[in-house]
């Protein structure tokens, strides 16, 4: 039996400069208008090197997708049913909108593969994140069932939260061109907004008041 060599400390580099430059251009091309060679250049490698560590555009795509989502999974994991509910969920808001401000060019690749109909990630969809959705809209259920929280359906709760906070990546050009900002001083501005929304929608209905 054949074992495969460890990567050497320079393959491991030039695949990561390829990922990297590949991040850049997917993000700003989407995969249809992205190409080897744009990539190849970005990476400042030739095309026949490129594709000694990757056969194709589309395995550099996968890759990066699949690196993508444990880490766009990460804040969902860590939503705590122990926790307090409001504290936990707002968190979940705020991990997920400093993930815009920190890595918006992941959030576009992933954006323009969910437009594209999902075609290299469904199977991580509905392998990955459905069941992790589907634990979590369970917790919020149960939250919501004892009283902790609002009344809210789980589903289109975490739906928001995507909405509200990945639009800040996704549409960045439209967010700095309204605001007439250049800077990422608007996502301070944000994270007050975010908070005071979901802390308010989500706060349960004092006694004595439910009826009135």
């Amino acid at each position: 039996m054949t074992t495969a060599k460890p990567a050497t400390r320079i393959q491991r580099r030039n695949r990561e400069t390829i990922r990297e430059a590949a991040l850049d251009v997917f993000s700003q091309h989407g995969f249809r208008g992205a190409t080897l060679d744009q990539i190849a250049q970005a990476a400042g490698l030739s095309k026949p090197n490129l594709l000694y560590y990757f056969p194709s555009k589309e395995a550099i795509h996968v890759e990066l997708l699949a690196h993508l989502m444990t880490d766009w999974l990460e804040p969902l994991r860590a939503l705590d049913a122990t926790g307090d509910p409001v504290e936990e969920i707002v968190a979940y808001v705020l991990r997920k909108l400093d993930m815009s401000r920190e890595m918006p060019r992941e959030s576009r690749l992933f954006a323009n593969e969910i437009v594209q109909g999902a075609p290299r990630i469904m199977e991580l969809i509905t392998s990955d994140l459905r069941p992790l959705v589907d634990e979590k809209a369970g917790v919020i259920a149960a939250w919501a069932q004892a009283g902790k929280i609002a009344p809210v359906d789980p589903y289109h709760l975490i739906f928001s939260i995507w909405s509200t906070t990945q639009h800040y990546a996704d549409f960045d050009i439209q967010v700095r061109g309204v605001l007439g900002v250049q800077g990422s001083e608007h996502f301070d501005d944000a994270r007050a907004f975010l908070t005071h929304l979901y802390t308010s929608a989500l706060a349960p209905a004092r006694q004595g008041l439910v009826n009135h």
